[in-house]
């Protein structure tokens, strides 16, 4: 998901286009190099901290509730570009687009508080003096304090080096983060110890609110404390409530002999007795103990992907995509199995661990698929929170985000979700409950009362067969609405349906099959012969907007020219609309700028198709900083030049670099670092929420990837391509198991019998995969 223009400050891209190219010239405060071959060593996670890739760089581990990491003032947490650190806080998302997390802000200063208000303590730092790795984060502040940062599963570890003095103190700030906030109480326990609860609500707009509970308890007693409320400081106070002010509480320390200070502070989404024994279970270690562990899981997961080959550039942004790509979904449950349901009461998830967080629309493309390969244990966890979802408030989510739904973005992504688990056999004891779950979102329209919008235009869209594109109508609940984007999320029922209908028909429910199947072909409904491609229409059906395929009415984030590949159910289909594959590669070499893009891939990569961090708008080229048309360059796979694919995906690949700017727009919770993974290691989701693989040449000679036994037999693929290099990249044959393999797909089923694909590469394109059956074959 990207933000609309106009509510951020996106930066010069003249000038960050020129900072990427030069590279590894860049300086940038990365993990160290690679000495001792760990694997986190590669990592650097200030990659999109900068022109709004809106990454952070604090500590995590793995799917973990906390993201212990410094704000900076930008609108998601953290920007490169910024001077001054305002706290540390202990909950981010990944390349959200919009103000979310960032709730209780701890900052250590030193002298009297003569100020309340973070951006105005804020310290002064330096990238110089500024490091980060996988679960650990360091600063040198101006003030001469240094802070440093580590985490496990459900606490943060801070630790903080004061200079000599009898005023060391810790500002920790409950009325403000990066959200709006609605009410927060501060107690101060005992002499070491801090309890808030934060009520919170907003993701791009008002949402139903959430409290999210913390507890903090330092390794030695403070010597003085307090708390404040507006801008007035009450010294020896132990309690303080608000509303929509200012609010928190300040601890002092004497640091005159012992000039170190630690404390770990815990969280929950349930109640203060879950923020209590998280802390009790995890806390308890030294700063040194939890950042040792924190980088050991993080090693151990990273070690499931060896990469060989490549320049240390190439290593370094593919595993810094590795990494990010394991940051959500986030554990949403305590300790004891409890969690806040959205229907804001408290359940308990036996047998599994429960999530939350789900930027669906972006994820279920590139992630969730990543994730079900590399980790099936929690993905399957996942997607039995999302059914519960379903369970606990009646309906499954769209954008969720810790216990309650946002609403952001259009379609109806939780069916590929969710039945992309079920065909990578996630769901096992648990299929017809989530073919329940689905079928009522499919069939039906969320009552006014609940917060869901779900498939907002459903009712027309099962009539008439597309949803409507209705101009200036008023939104009913927060959110985005499908009404406003008519075109593009017939595109996504269509999308769903399709994948439904799979579910369907392997499950025995026939006729259910055939209507979603039927349904899948709506997406002719809005094609217009008369410009020959997708348009929106009024609630009379009368085309409507403008003609031109460039401009964005109707469209989600994007244009006719991006939206019309979003078709992987039926490719053949829509080949056939637009006039067969010759008129379709025409239209493809056109919409990649291909002849340019053979010259000078990184050039016409940086000019030609981005323009700017969120201008996704009124273009007629592909767009790899958003969404809608990620799966774009595989489309070639079913037009007779697998090769095309290739060129257009390494020339995306150039995009990401291991810099500050090295992201292709919002990360989106994983989804663009996922799809550098799989698009290195030469598979990729071809048909979200199917079972089927598609390929194309990796940019590494070798990639051994370890697989869970439990779900991948073979417990290992090693994906070969011996001597592939930015110029001699073209498919000339491949081997699946040391035999001779056409086909430009696998399935799961492929994979999970698979232990050696190799692809023999050369200098020009071949006649591998042209043949009349290689192509990803439509849903029927």
């Amino acid at each position: 998901m990207e933000r609309r223009p106009g509510r951020l400050r996106p930066r010069a891209l003249g000038v960050v286009a020129a900072a990427a190219l030069l590279g590894a010239g860049l300086a940038a405060p990365a993990a160290q190099a690679a000495t001792d071959g760990r694997l986190t060593d590669l990592v650097n996670p200030f990659i999109g901290t900068e022109n709004e890739g809106n990454t952070y760089p604090g500590a995590a581990v793995p799917f973990g509730m906390v993201q212990f990491s410094p704000d900076t003032g930008h609108n998601t947490g953290y920007d490169h570009s910024d001077t001054h650190i305002r706290g540390f806080s202990t909950v981010h998302l990944s390349g959200v687009g919009c103000g979310l997390g960032g709730d209780l802000p701890v900052l250590p200063t030193t002298g009297d508080i003569t100020s309340t208000d973070y951006a105005k303590y804020a310290a002064e730092f330096s990238h110089d003096d500024e490091q980060a790795s996988p679960g650990s984060y360091r600063v040198g502040l101006k003030s001469g304090i240094e802070a440093e940062l580590t985490a496990t599963k459900r606490t943060g570890v801070q630790k903080y080096t004061f200079p000599a003095t009898d005023k060391a103190n810790v500002m920790i700030n409950a009325g403000q983060s990066l959200h709006k906030t609605l009410h927060t109480k501060v107690e101060i326990l005992d002499n070491r110890t801090v309890r808030t609860a934060i009520t919170g609500s907003g993701f791009c707009q008002d949402t139903k609110p959430y409290t999210l509970y913390t507890i903090t308890k330092f390794d030695r007693p403070f010597t003085t404390s307090g708390t404040w409320k507006g801008d007035t400081v009450t010294e020896g106070a132990k309690t303080s409530d608000a509303d929509a002010e200012r609010n928190g509480a300040f601890v002092r320390f004497d640091t005159s002999k012992d000039r170190t200070v630690e404390a770990t502070t815990a969280i929950s989404y349930v109640d203060a007795h879950g923020a209590a024994l998280n802390l009790r279970t995890e806390g308890g270690r030294s700063y040194a103990d939890v950042r040792d562990a924190a980088q050991a899981a993080w090693e151990d997961r990273l070690d499931d992907v060896k990469a060989q080959g490549g320049g240390d550039t190439l290593r370094r942004t593919f595993y810094s995509s590795l990494y990010r790509s394991f940051l959500a979904p986030n554990i949403g449950s305590d300790v004891d199995g409890r969690y806040t349901g959205w229907d804001q009461k408290i359940h308990r998830a036996d047998g599994f661990t429960y999530y939350q967080n789900w930027s669906l629309w972006d994820t279920y493309r590139t992630q969730a698929q990543l994730l079900s390969l590399l980790a099936p244990r929690e993905s399957r966890d996942m997607a039995l929170s999302v059914i519960r979802i379903d369970r606990d408030s009646g309906w499954l989510p769209k954008w969720g985000y810790g216990t309650v739904e946002t609403n952001i973005m259009t379609g109806d992504p939780v069916t590929p979700f969710l039945t992309n688990a079920y065909q990578q056999g996630l769901l096992k004891g648990h299929e017809e409950e989530a073919y329940k779950a689905l079928k009522k979102n499919a069939d039906g329209v969320p009552p006014a009362d609940s917060a869901p919008v779900g498939r907002e235009a459903n009712k027309e869209y099962i009539a008439d067969g597309f949803a409507p594109y209705i101009k200036g109508r008023a939104h009913v609940k927060p959110g985005d609405s499908d009404y406003d984007h008519g075109a593009s999320a017939t595109l996504e029922y269509a999308l769903s349906d399709a994948m439904l209908g799979q579910m369907a028909k392997d499950l025995g429910h026939d006729a259910d099959a055939a209507r979603y199947t039927e349904r899948a072909q709506n997406y002719r409904k809005i094609f217009d012969s008369s410009t020959g491609f997708f348009r929106a229409r009024d609630a009379s059906g009368a085309f409507t907007g403008p003609a031109d395929p460039a401009q964005s009415e109707g469209f989600h984030e994007g244009t006719s020219w991006q939206y019309q590949w979003l078709v992987p159910q039926d490719l053949p289909g829509m080949v056939s609309l637009i006039g067969g594959k010759d008129a379709a590669n025409q239209r493809l070499d056109s919409f990649f700028a291909y002849d340019q893009l053979v010259k000078d891939p990184a050039k016409t990569a940086r000019e030609v198709w981005v323009n700017g961090p969120y201008d996704y708008y009124n273009a007629d080229k592909y767009n790899p900083q958003n969404e809608p048309d990620l799966i774009a360059p595989y489309t070639y796979l079913s037009t007779g030049q697998p090769w095309k694919t290739t060129d257009v995906v390494h020339g995306a690949l150039t995009l990401f670099t291991d810099t500050p700017t090295g992201m292709t727009g919002n990360d989106d919770l994983g989804t663009m670092s996922a799809w550098n993974v799989l698009s290195s290691i030469g598979i990729f989701p071809v048909q979200p929420g199917t079972d089927t693989w598609g390929l194309s040449t990796p940019v590494f000679e070798r990639v051994d990837v370890s697989l869970d036994r439990r779900y991948y037999p073979t417990g290992k693929l090693t994906v070969r391509a011996p001597g592939t290099s930015d110029t001699v990249r073209y498919i000339q044959s491949a081997k699946v198991n040391g035999a001779d393999y056409g086909k430009t797909y696998l399935t799961t089923d492929d994979l999970r019998g698979l232990r050696d694909l190799t692809f023999d590469v050369g200098g020009t394109p071949s006649t591998w995969g042209t043949g009349a059956d290689a192509a990803p074959p439509a849903l029927k």
